[in-house]
């Protein structure tokens, strides 16, 4: 632990590893339970054309992957929209397009771009060499932002979630909530591909939300074993990534998988003997 604090750096990647964790803890668990895991997917695909396109445009990469993120968001959102309810069936084809237009976006901003994007691999799996205070300022706003968001609209976004005819029934406004959650989502997407990389930033929000969910059914307690399974995973991943030659991706994919499976199969196992 003292190796790890005495670079400025290193502190930077774990106070922003600290936000990003929980900031997709619960974002991530609301995803799961609202089967939405497909849209956060794309959300993540997104960050690619986000950042060849920041680069292209001489601006921050960050600033291209909340850009990317949140249009994609709003598009998938007001797409998936019927009648004013969510169609889940148009939603997956609205994603489907969404993620193959990123991906053709993205490519086409790298070919054009000149210069050598020497943080390339950074992008894609993830590094903590490049996380500045300024970053992890604009990490924070983002994730107190987002926290908020679900302190306000949790109860509602959660009875819309579980039971939305019934909810709407009740007066919920349930396309809001649609929209401002994929919103959320695709902020906090933007901000954890910074730390895990544009192809990992998946594991950060489906992992250890699936992993609680495996544990136990409880909202409060599923929340704080997800936010602290992401915290664990994160710290771990980055202090491994440190000491070794691995990208902090790499670690924190394989840990967080690795706790799925441990708790898939002690789950298996409390079915079999009891």
């Amino acid at each position: 632990m003292q190796q790890l604090l005495v670079y400025p750096f290193m502190v930077s990647a774990l106070e922003a590893g600290t936000i990003v964790a929980v900031v997709a803890a619960v974002a991530g668990w609301f995803m799961v339970l609202r089967r939405q895991s497909f849209a956060g997917h794309t959300l993540s695909v997104m960050s690619f054309p986000g950042a060849s396109g920041a680069a292209l445009a001489g601006w921050p990469l960050p600033v291209g992957y909340f850009v990317a993120c949140a249009v994609a968001a709003v598009a998938i959102a007001g797409g998936s929209l019927r009648r004013g309810a969510r169609d889940r069936r148009q939603e997956s084809a609205v994603i489907g397009t969404v993620q193959v237009a990123g991906f053709a976006l993205g490519f086409v901003f790298l070919s054009r771009y000149n210069g050598v994007l020497e943080s390339l691999e950074s992008l894609l799996f993830g590094s903590f060499l490049g996380i500045t205070r300024s970053q992890v300022e604009t990490l924070l706003g983002v994730g107190l932002g987002t926290l908020a968001f679900f302190a306000v609209a949790g109860r509602p976004l959660l009875y819309a979630s579980v039971d939305e005819p019934l909810a709407r029934a009740h007066g919920v406004p349930v396309r809001l909530l649609h929209v401002a959650f994929l919103l959320v989502l695709g902020l906090a997407v933007a901000a954890t591909a910074q730390i895990t990389g544009v192809l990992l930033v998946f594991a950060l929000l489906v992992a250890p939300a699936a992993a609680a969910r495996q544990v136990t059914a409880r909202i409060g307690l599923g929340l704080a074993l997800t936010a602290a399974i992401g915290l664990v995973v994160t710290w771990v991943g980055l202090g491994l990534a440190y000491f070794t030659d691995r990208s902090s991706g790499f670690y924190v994919t394989t840990l967080a998988f690795g706790i799925y499976l441990a708790a898939c199969a002690g789950r298996w196992l409390a079915r079999r003997f009891a």
